[in-house]
């Protein structure tokens, strides 16, 4: 494979940044507390092959709060989280991800872009190394700007079970 190219195991709760098949990078992350799955509305982490669809957040300050893909002018605190206990933290980086494998994580009811599935930035005090998101991947806000700055759009994502 010619670039850099990102594998996530669900098992281990880690993300891997590659060179070909040696890891130059690595991070721990959350992905989903329902664990594997596909379907849209499972809350689950899609496993297989994927791109990074889009690259969103360039230039925002560590912590820049996203709904909906938009910076929404907020910097994350824990008083903003109190104030805010239903929100889903987006933070600081957005990977988005569309599935490359036809109905397994493409298309249909099963699509990884449609369900908004990303690798991105997640509060301080989140815990890491064990499942705990809606679906995406979570990271530590500094290892999300690092991850970012290494892979452009069209980079391929590879997530298993193992």
């Amino acid at each position: 494979m010619n670039g850099p190219w990102i594998r996530i195991s669900i098992a281990r709760q880690r993300l891997w940044l590659l060179e070909g098949d040696e890891a130059v990078w690595e991070a721990p992350v959350s992905t989903a507390r329902r664990g594997p799955g596909e379907l849209r509305g499972s809350e689950c982490t899609p496993r297989g092959w994927h791109v990074v669809r889009a690259r969103i957040g360039a230039g925002c300050a560590p912590n820049t709060v996203f709904v909906g893909r938009r910076p929404t002018g907020e910097i994350y605190t824990p008083a903003l989280r109190a104030r805010h206990p239903e929100r889903d933290w987006i933070l600081t980086r957005i990977l988005w991800l569309s599935g490359l494998e036809p109905g397994r994580n493409r298309l249909g009811q099963v699509d990884t872009m449609r369900r908004y599935i990303y690798i991105h930035g997640c509060p301080d005090e989140d815990p890491l190394g064990v499942p705990g998101s809606h679906g995406c991947i979570k990271m530590r806000n500094d290892d999300i700007i690092h991850l970012f700055d290494r892979v452009p759009a069209g980079t391929r994502v590879r997530i298993d079970e193992d």
